[in-house]
């Protein structure tokens, strides 16, 4: 796309742009080329991923084109597509992301069947659910909008993650379910803790090793919160202090926390050592296969 193309509404249909693009961003080795380029074509129309195919033979006006070619530029160079657009889907849900906050992955996903699962088989209807390291809210939000009786507390060190947080619930109606705490861990302020405990205790924390780190993919690395991804050690710090929360549980609670790839050994043996709880399953994701969340009930 050219410069003198991309100022030319009539050299480009809807379905030219996609066309290119995706080839372009392959090229560049970007993921997903093709639903990248959707998704940012999307954005720069205004309209819904679907519509474009709809529109394969319609010309954009220069305005969207011109809007269109800087996305594709930054989008070249690993910016993330979701902070460029400003959103991700997760859990059929759209939120709001930004640069403050870590973007949803569709393996966490897993984390949040399986506690939705979890209420139903033990007929648990309004569970007191604590989500650490919240970042954009999207486990609590899709927590909230599958349970109708929970009730969450959304915790992260992180001011400006709290505040995409509150939005994300807010735009999905559930703020009035949901307290955004600013806490490092498990040090919560003692008001918000539920009489008896929380029911279960949800994290999707930073896991990824210091030395492990610089080996991110350029978009993930460069872009995203870094306080997010890694805890600067080991990669299993959070693993360390979510294990001493046996305190914040009910007597019949549970944990349930995303690990990395080959963390689950280490990760049971965390908790063993803290004591307090029992292994109950470790499940795997459904792309990869890898074992990707952990679930220790409270003894």
């Amino acid at each position: 796309m050219n410069d003198e193309a991309a100022t030319q509404p009539d050299a480009w249909t809807v379905g030219a742009l996609l066309a290119w693009t995706k080839t372009h961003l392959q090229g560049h080795g970007v993921c997903d080329a093709r639903l990248a380029a959707e998704v940012l074509l999307a954005h720069a129309v205004d309209c819904r991923r679907i519509e474009l195919y709809t529109r394969f033979e319609t010309h954009p006006d220069a305005d969207v084109v011109g809007r269109f070619r800087d996305l594709v530029r930054r989008a070249s160079a690993h910016e993330p597509v979701a902070y460029l657009v400003g959103e991700k889907e997760f859990y059929s849900l759209t939120f709001r992301v930004t640069a403050d906050v870590l973007i949803p992955r569709p393996e966490t996903e897993l984390l949040v069947e399986y506690i939705v699962d979890h209420c139903g088989e033990r007929s648990i209807e309004r569970p007191w659910i604590l989500d650490i390291g919240t970042g954009s809210g999207c486990i609590a939000v899709a927590l909230l909008s599958q349970l109708p009786g929970a009730r969450v507390i959304a915790s992260d060190v992180s001011a400006p993650a709290l505040a995409i947080a509150g939005e994300n619930a807010e735009r999905h109606s559930v703020s009035d379910r949901m307290q955004c705490v600013e806490a490092n861990g498990i040090e919560l302020p003692p008001e918000v803790v539920p009489e008896g405990g929380f029911d279960i205790i949800a994290s999707n924390p930073p896991y990824v090793s210091a030395g492990d780190f610089s080996d991110l993919d350029a978009n993930v690395r460069e872009y995203e919160p870094e306080i997010a991804l890694t805890d600067g050690g080991d990669g299993c710090e959070f693993f360390r202090v979510i294990s001493g929360a046996r305190g914040l549980l009910r007597s019949d609670g549970a944990v349930v926390v995303e690990i990395g790839m080959g963390q689950a050994g280490i990760v049971t043996d965390l908790f063993a050592e803290s004591g307090g709880w029992v292994h109950k399953r470790t499940l795997r994701d459904r792309v990869a296969g890898h074992e990707r969340v952990m679930v220790f009930d409270a003894v």
